[in-house]
């Protein structure tokens, strides 16, 4: 069997019992070796990737519909359909799959359902066919029993739409319908009805197709008006004549198309408003109406999409500044509803319908249509720009960048949607908040593409911050041109809160393009102005874009709210909130706490400077002293920068202490006698391990000299750390004097020689474990651990070395002591 290959598409059934689009190929049928049977194959007109693999099973259950479907089930919840682009390619392929399972290509279904028990399976076996009663009015109840029995059976379903479909019997049905209509007979009218509700739960493409044509659907609809669990006959026909209307906006020529559209619409309103809701049992007997109403929509779209006369005239009167208002505004709401419309279609079918809009000009059009004054136009116009940015954001994109070569700033197709939304006269400005919301998607760098010739992120931002973002601020700025806003109603409030959380949105995602608007133009100062708004969500709207800018760490940022002063309104608002704990308050602890934790120091050394007499009061939170801590600590380094240097070498190279080492020189201390230590090297690391120590010890001399002056300061200082335990909160550094040293200070003053305080404890944390005869000057170390070391210098005056050595001789068996008693 040769292969034949047809243009496809296949779709599957998905829960909602919708029909998902899964590609377009080409179907051809063959032996497949690794499925052992002839199968449908589908491979992507695309990349050729394969879309469909199905092999022909014999028992399974084809169907054909609509001349141009073939849908079938491969597993309990797993259906498919083709959908073929010619009659000639779908009867071909259905010849395949009729001649693998021996049936005649004629039939429109090439199995039957068997589902049944094997007493029901042998009772319809011996009755080949389903014999129907005559079509008469008095045996209408006998008919409606008839179809009522069947439903529960699949097999006797199939029989009975086999009945209908080869006796013509729809239309007979429909004949006493008239006449029961003219008899009032209201028996036989409900009869009918429960009659043409079981065959709507056939769930049959034939009978549909039969149901459905022009002359019958509107008498099908007259049968479901007499619901016999309703008191009175409902009026569809009446609503479906006389009030629901057809427009031709622009007519259309094709008779088929025209056809179609009312059909649809007529079957949709039978789905949702005529037939009652379907049991969950009857749901999935509907899946065949469901479909029908999907393919009938595609179809649609794909005959308006072909024909070009039509769209080419539509837009053309869209444009026409002859076109009167009536008539244009029933354009725009054609064109809302076909956009609107093209949300049901699956992504391929709805990228070829948004792909020939865009063709035939739809954005220049939206842009005359925004600029004209009726405002249920204007509306419409923006439904149908959110589906074109929600589509393709990038086609929106590129339409503008070209047009701004080519007309000024004020008639840009974004200015307007801009305008729009400054001018919203919604008092809740619930079309602001939706074109908010589409700008925000346009200046997404997310979604902007980059490509090996130029990138989109930097030509449409470049773009939008010179010609968009003046129109956008032009509010902000209107109202913030002194100490508090000059306009502080509700809408208004609104309306800045918006533009504040797209500005919000820009500095998170734009780096520099905003930041040099904001610093060149002084955005930020403007902002805060709002912080003195009767409106708190506004007040915090303009904290949160501080806080957003505060967060990137950037020291131009941090520059220029240094230069500018710009924390001053936030503490003024935090002041002015008093002791009320609400989302104002945290909200600007939290500024503060950030700025703390994450150490940036410009703005710590601002805040302190500027404002700590204002906060030091504060102490609920420790924030504002933690600040003040870390203020100190950095004036503490500057002040001694080589001193800071210092310290950080001596972390690197003799703090840097593991649980191995500081066990290692417990172990050498107590196997080392005092003449041992006398007479050799210090168990600390020699002055030797650090590179170029020679250029510490004259800023170390003068430093020692200094100390002296406070020695006794510093004495208490190390005492109640000792006595109280806890660490020390900073960097500190003492030198022993030439008669006592600090170490026999603390000992003696710890009152306990084995003390836990005591720095000679050997159980204690921070115990250093070492003492040198040879060093003329002792340096006692204390940092945040608690650490105490000895740093020997061997180039001090021999008159000193004097002293030590007679001060070491006392100093040195008390200190030995002390670890030993511990």
């Amino acid at each position: 069997m040769t292969d034949t290959r047809r243009r496809v598409k296949v779709y599957t059934l998905n829960e909602d019992r919708q029909w998902d689009d899964r590609g377009t190929g080409h179907v051809s049928s063959g032996y497949v070796e690794r499925l052992k049977g002839m199968s449908l194959l589908v491979r992507a007109e695309s990349d050729g990737s394969l879309l469909l693999e199905s092999k022909i099973n014999t028992n399974t259950a084809y169907q054909k519909q609509q001349d141009t479907l073939i849908v079938w089930s491969e597993a309990e919840n797993y259906d498919l359909a083709l959908s073929f682009q010619e009659k000639a390619g779908c009867d071909e392929i259905w010849e395949k799959i009729c001649q693998v399972q021996g049936k005649d290509p004629s039939v429109d279904i090439t199995q039957d359902l068997v589902d049944e028990s094997e007493e029901e399976r042998f009772d319809d076996m011996s009755s080949p066919g389903l014999e129907l009663p005559s079509c008469e009015l008095s045996r209408l109840e006998e008919i409606a029993e008839v179809v009522a029995s069947s439903l529960p059976s699949p097999l006797r379903r199939e029989k009975l739409a086999v009945a209908l479909e080869n006796e013509g019997y729809i239309k007979k049905l429909l004949e006493l319908f008239h006449v029961c209509e003219d008899l009032e007979n209201i028996e036989g009218l409900h009869h009918l009805y429960e009659i043409i509700k079981g065959i709507f739960l056939l769930n049959r493409t034939a009978l549909f197709e039969v149901m459905f044509s022009e002359d019958c659907i509107m008498d099908i609809i007259g049968c479901l008006e007499y619901d016999p669990s309703l008191p009175t006959q409902r009026k569809h026909r009446e609503f479906l004549t006389k009030t629901a209307k057809f427009k031709e906006v622009i007519p259309i020529s094709d008779p088929d198309l025209k056809q179609k559209i009312h059909q649809t619409y007529r079957v949709q309103y039978i789905q949702d408003v005529v037939l009652p809701t379907p049991s969950v049992f009857e749901e999935n007997m509907l899946s065949t109406l469901h479909s029908f109403i999907f393919f009938n929509k595609v179809e649609i779209v794909g005959m308006l999409q072909e024909d070009e006369k039509f769209l080419t005239e539509l837009f053309a009167h869209l444009t026409d500044e002859a076109t009167d208002d009536e008539k244009r505004q029933e354009l725009v709401n054609f064109l809302k509803e076909f956009c609107a419309f093209s949300q049901t279609l699956q992504p391929q079918n709805r990228d070829a319908f948004f792909k020939t809009l865009s063709n035939m000009g739809i954005l220049p059009a939206l842009e005359v249509i925004l600029g004209m004054d009726d405002p249920q136009v204007r509306s419409a116009a923006t439904d149908i720009f959110s589906y074109l940015v929600e589509y393709n954001p990038s086609m929106v994109r590129e339409f503008v960048m070209q047009e701004a070569q080519q007309n000024d700033d004020d008639i840009l197709l974004i200015n307007l949607i801009i305008e729009h939304m400054i001018c919203d006269t919604d008092p809740e400005l619930g079309g602001a908040v939706q074109l908010t919301g589409l700008l925000r998607t346009l200046v997404d760098p997310e979604n902007m593409l980059a490509t090996t010739n130029k990138t989109e992120k930097t030509e449409f931002l470049g773009f939008f911050y010179k010609h968009c973002m003046h129109v956008l601020t032009a509010p902000l700025l209107a109202n913030t041109t002194e100490e508090k806003p000059s306009k502080d109603d509700f809408q208004t409030a609104q309306l800045l809160a918006l533009i504040l959380e797209l500005l919000t949105f820009c500095v998170e995602h734009h780096t520099y393009h905003i930041k040099n608007y904001i610093i060149n133009k002084d955005i930020l100062r403007r902002v805060l102005v709002l912080m003195s708004s009767v409106h708190s969500f506004l007040g915090l709207c303009a904290l949160r874009f501080m806080r957003k800018i505060v967060g990137l760490k950037d020291e131009f940022y941090n520059r220029y709210i240094v230069k500018s002063f710009l924390f001053e309104p936030v503490v003024k608002a935090f002041l002015n909130n008093g002791s009320r704990y609400n989302l104002m308050n945290s909200a600007i602890l939290e500024i503060f706490e950030y700025i703390r934790v994450e150490d940036i120091k410009s703005l710590t050394a601002h805040v302190i400077e500027n404002y700590w007499k204002a906060l030091e009061d504060v102490e609920y939170v420790q924030t504002f002293k933690g600040l003040k801590l870390r203020y100190d600590q950095q004036r503490e380094r500057q002040d001694n920068p080589k001193l800071d240097s210092m310290r950080s070498i001596l972390r690197n190279h003799r703090y840097r202490r593991d649980a191995r080492s500081i066990e290692d020189e417990e172990e050498m201390w107590f196997n080392t006698d005092e003449d041992d230590l006398e007479d050799g090297e210090p168990v600390v690391l020699s002055s030797e391990k650090i590179k170029n120590s020679e250029d510490l010890i004259d800023p170390i001399s003068k430093f020692m000299e200094r100390k002296k002056l406070k020695e006794s300061e510093e004495k208490e200082v190390l005492l109640k750390t000792n006595l109280t335990g806890r660490q020390s909160p900073s960097f500190k550094l003492s030198f022993s004097g030439a008669t006592k040293t600090n170490l026999t200070s603390q000992s003696s003053a710890s009152g306990l020689p084995g003390s836990p305080g005591s720095p000679g404890s050997p159980g204690s944390p921070g115990s250093p474990g070492s003492v040198s005869k040879s060093t003329p000057q002792a340096a006692a170390i204390t940092t945040k651990g608690g650490l105490v070391g000895l740093v020997d210098y061997p180039d001090d005056d021999e008159e000193e070395d004097e002293d030590d050595d007679e001060e070491k001789e006392e100093t040195l068996p008390l200190t030995k002591k002390a670890r030993l008693g511990s």
